[in-house]
């Protein structure tokens, strides 16, 4: 219920719906109220001035003629009688009711004391008995008949207030669509930012709080612009920093007469280079301008599990078709060398297997390693950290490998889910959406029409 009205066009359908809905219905209830209430005085009047009329011409004829006269004026809710004595006695349930009557009666016929009207009822609230004295001290007596209210347009009301709300939810919805047509646009403009191309700035049009909105978004995209400038700028002068002294304490480890010495200190120079190429590379994010391209998943991979075996590891790659994914080509072997080179530095054997699943490959990396406890499957692809306590970099790393990995497949499209397996070991899945072109490539095994990326290319 509460996702149906997530969006501001059904909120303002439905504000609108129940605001104007419970103003039309408090309207039609005041008018059919008050309408009854005009004709309740309609109708007290003109029974009036019809019991005034029967009064002045009973009393105007003799005595013996006057119950056929009265009895000629009887129809509807009339039915009057003159008599010597008077035909009820004052009250009776409901008896209130016909108070507006008989003060009526006293306005049209001002000769009618306090004590010559007088109104009484039976169990029946609708039957009135209404006496009337006449000047020689004779009873009008009239039987009134008063229907019970019939429900004025209950049906109408109904019918009345379902049209209006129809033709509310339409009109709202028209508004609705006009008002929120900026923020839509404005949405897919966002979506398709890019800070290397400067033509990507969100147009500002539409109302004024939009076209704020899309300033500001724009002010907000030439300060990111101004500050990546600035960072690539930064850790270009860092990195030539740096590496000079690197360097020529590398050309000085000649001069060291102690092979131990001079061998320690190569050790620990190459451990700092490490340190600074995976640093520099995750803060430079230098393969995020590279262009996506297709490439052939297989031969990528055997490239991998190729260089593997080279330096003496147990690695296995286990492919079945051709699979073709269109990604960034360096960013993708970069992602997919660290999960391997991950999986063997902590284990003796490395399973790499694909599989298509529906629009995704499904690449999944197993070692026989010791795994990673549970509670840090989540943590571990965050940057620098290691599980491994000795911050030895043969061992642990620097700590950057599975988040390079799990961001340069995040930007192409894909995702990275690490799993403890139950024979032990642990798992790295990595899922790549495969272009729907190139899918009924794959499947019908036309490896010509591929790019295939060769090792040297690497």
């Amino acid at each position: 219920m509460i996702k149906l009205f997530d969006t501001l066009v059904a909120r303002l359908i439905l504000v609108s719906l129940l605001g104007i809905t419970l103003v039309h219905i408090v309207s039609l209830w005041t008018y059919e109220h008050a309408l009854d209430r005009e004709l309740a005085r309609a109708n007290e009047s003109r029974l009036a001035e019809r019991l005034v009329s029967i009064k002045r011409s009973v009393m105007f004829v003799p005595e013996a003629q006057r119950e056929a006269l009265a009895h000629d004026f009887s129809s509807g809710p009339i039915d009057a009688h003159w008599s010597k004595t008077r035909g009820t006695a004052a009250g009776g349930p409901g008896a209130e009711n016909w108070h507006g009557l008989t003060s009526r009666l006293r306005e049209m016929a001002p000769e009618l004391g306090p004590d010559d009207v007088v109104v009484g009822t039976s169990t029946d609230a609708h039957v009135a008995v209404l006496s009337i004295r006449l000047p020689d001290s004779s009873w009008l007596n009239v039987s009134l008949f008063a229907a019970s209210p019939t429900g004025s347009g209950g049906h109408g009301t109904l019918l009345s207030t379902s049209f209006m709300a129809i033709g509310v939810v339409l009109m709202s919805l028209l508004i609705a669509r006009w008002l929120t047509k900026p923020l839509r646009n404005m949405a897919e403009a966002v979506t398709a930012l890019s800070p290397d191309n400067p033509k990507s700035e969100v147009p500002e049009r539409g109302p004024l709080e939009v076209r704020q909105l899309a300033a500001a978004f724009n002010e907000m995209r030439r300060r990111i612009i101004g500050l990546i400038s600035r960072r690539t700028r930064s850790l270009a002068a860092v990195s030539h920093d740096l590496r000079t002294p690197l360097t020529r304490l590398r050309l000085r480890l000649n001069d060291v007469a102690n092979p131990d010495l001079q061998h320690a200190m190569s050790t620990d120079i190459a451990e700092m280079e490490q340190m600074i190429d995976a640093t520099l590379s995750y803060l430079r994010g230098e393969d995020a301008s590279e262009p996506r391209r297709a490439i052939d998943l297989g031969a990528l991979l055997q490239t991998i599990v190729d260089d593997a075996k080279d330096t003496g590891h147990d690695a296995v790659l286990i492919s079945r078709a051709p699979i073709v994914v269109h990604a960034r080509h360096i960013a993708l072997k970069r992602a997919l060398s660290n999960l391997v080179a991950n999986a063997l530095r902590f284990g003796t054997q490395v399973t790499v297997s694909t599989e298509v699943l529906g629009d995704d490959v499904c690449v999944t990396i197993h070692d026989n390693g010791p795994g990673i406890p549970e509670d840090q499957l989540a943590v571990v692809v965050e940057p620098f950290v290691r599980l491994e306590e000795s911050r030895n970099s043969e061992t642990g790393g620097v700590g950057l490998g599975l988040t390079i990995a799990k961001t340069n497949l995040e930007a192409d499209g894909g995702t990275l889910t690490l799993r403890n397996r139950p024979e032990g070991g642990l798992s790295a899945i990595v899922r790549l959406p495969i272009r729907p072109f190139m899918k009924q490539a794959a499947s019908a095994e036309s490896p010509a029409q591929l790019v295939t990326p060769s090792p040297a290319g690497t």
